[in-house]
């Protein structure tokens, strides 16, 4: 009777869920990296948390929001709810806050966000893998699993610096509370019930090829962490 009820959860997860426990080691590298624990107990460098606030403002307006733009193309286009736009638009509406508040922060921490270099291959991999993803060629399926699957990383990650017993500095904490804040976590879990949804209606070779693509955001995320530390 036991093997059967287990039979039947393993039945009821979502393909999210799936892929979280088979590939747990690479999504909690990604969520408890060095960089992200570092933060968590105050050891960290404050000259590598702003070397992460300049990179950070590059990435997110360079790379990451024009991704974003290009899935509320996708969804405009290939979804039959037309709550999914509203949620591509909530989107694009968090990352243009976020912007504004990188350009806020950067004179606190004596950034001058024109000088910031993006020159290496870690971080120049990571843009070009967003990139990447912004062409018409690729699903809306594999695109709103990555959006999730990026969001999800940063939600997760920067909420562990606000835990409790965290000694995350005073200073940093409104860096995080950007990332972790309950209403993103909503926002995340809205992309992750999208995805799912996709997911579930998609052919095996969708499936196969957004979790190569989610391999391989975790795979950018951590060696773009790993730049930040040096």
């Amino acid at each position: 009777m036991e093997k059967k009820n287990e039979a039947l959860t393993v039945e009821k997860l979502t393909q999210i869920e799936k892929w979280l426990r088979k590939h747990k080691l690479q999504y909690t590298t990604a969520t408890r990296h060095p960089f992200i624990n570092s933060i968590h107990d105050a050891s960290i460098d404050f000259s590598s948390f702003k070397i992460w606030l300049g990179r950070e403002y590059v990435f997110v307006k360079t790379a990451l929001a024009p991704f974003a733009a290009s899935v509320l193309l996708k969804a405009w286009k290939e979804s039959e709810y037309s709550s999914d736009v509203e949620v591509m638009l909530a989107e694009l509406t968090y990352l243009n806050d976020k912007i504004s508040w990188l350009k806020e922060e950067a004179p606190k921490w004596h950034i001058s966000l024109t000088s910031v270099v993006v020159d290496h291959n870690p971080i120049l991999d990571y843009f070009r893998f967003f990139e990447r993803l912004t062409s018409s060629d690729e699903k809306y399926t594999e695109a709103v699993t990555i959006l999730w699957a990026v969001e999800s990383v940063y939600h997760y990650g920067f909420a562990h610096c606000l835990k409790e017993g965290n000694s995350t500095p005073e200073e940093m904490k409104a860096a995080c509370k950007k990332w972790a804040n309950e209403s993103f976590k909503q926002h995340c879990q809205s992309l992750e019930t999208i995805a799912n949804n996709r997911l579930e209606q998609a052919s095996e070779e969708v499936v196969s090829k957004s979790e190569v693509l989610f391999l391989e955001l975790l795979e950018n995320v951590v060696g773009f962490w790993n730049m930040n530390l040096g």
